[in-house]
């Protein structure tokens, strides 16, 4: 069985076929989905839709493309979500310098802002960071975000990166560029990355893997990326890979 920890299923590109979308995960094999809040619009989705299925998840957040439209009221309407029992992380949050969508003082300052209310709310934490692995390392160390851990999403750092995250007790997920033909030095990084730290996602509909490339990404894929890291990592064989994810990804979110 699998976990998926990164999803955006309420992405309009499946309005006209979510359930079929749902469905082919559930025969791929994957038994739980974690829907990912971006801003307060996508949050709320994510927690409807964890609550419409009993093996979806949500995550509540503000991702460092969207910090600059926060309104005062949307940190008590996240407090609010958190309470359902459906809500096992908080995120995306991070940095973001590559677009900039934000001023990097911006997303410094809301990234603050956001571990502080998931500690308060005691959710470990999505971590989004692109060309600001400095910045978002201190930062996480400064506001103490090792005492309620979290995960890097989609990895794609350097070893530097991935030694820094691994040392403050947090996770790696990989997902479909563990599959592209040019992630040599990813896959090595994968490769060094305790087994007890792994997780898998998609971050569908983004990121297709090998073999679908070119097509819309979706959670069945998740797949993909545990063969690979099987594949990497020859001492665990996918089943056991498949098992490892899984477990790691229900102590983290603390998913039953």
């Amino acid at each position: 069985m699998l976990i998926d920890t990164h999803t955006h299923l309420d992405d309009a590109r499946y309005n006209d076929d979510r359930e079929a979308v749902i469905a082919r995960a559930r025969e791929a094999g994957v038994e739980a989905f974690v829907s990912i809040g971006c801003d307060l619009t996508t949050s709320q989705a994510a927690v409807a839709l964890a609550d419409h299925y009993p093996f979806v998840y949500a995550s509540v957040g503000i991702h460092p493309h969207e910090v600059k439209h926060i309104q005062d009221d949307w940190y008590d309407e996240f407090r609010r979500l958190a309470k359902s029992e459906k809500v096992v992380a908080y995120g995306e949050i991070g940095l973001d310098y590559h677009y900039n969508h934000s001023s990097p003082k911006e997303q410094r300052d809301r990234f603050r802002e956001q571990i502080q209310v998931a500690r308060e709310l005691n959710l470990p934490v999505i971590i989004h960071t692109r060309e600001a692995q400095e910045d978002t390392i201190a930062i996480l160390r400064e506001e103490k975000a090792s005492e309620i851990g979290g995960v890097f999403h989609c990895f794609s750092g350097d070893a530097w990166l991935a030694k820094e995250a691994l040392d403050l007790g947090f996770h790696l997920s990989f997902s479909g560029i563990l599959t592209f033909q040019n992630a040599t030095a990813l896959r090595e990084i994968a490769k060094k990355t305790p087994l007890d730290r792994l997780l898998i996602e998609t971050d569908c509909p983004y990121l297709t893997p090998v073999p679908y490339r070119g097509k819309r990404n979706e959670p069945a894929y998740v797949s993909q990326v545990a063969k690979q890291l099987a594949a990497i990592h020859p001492e665990c064989s996918l089943e056991e890979m498949q098992r490892r994810t899984t477990e790691n990804a229900k102590q983290l979110f603390k998913i039953a």
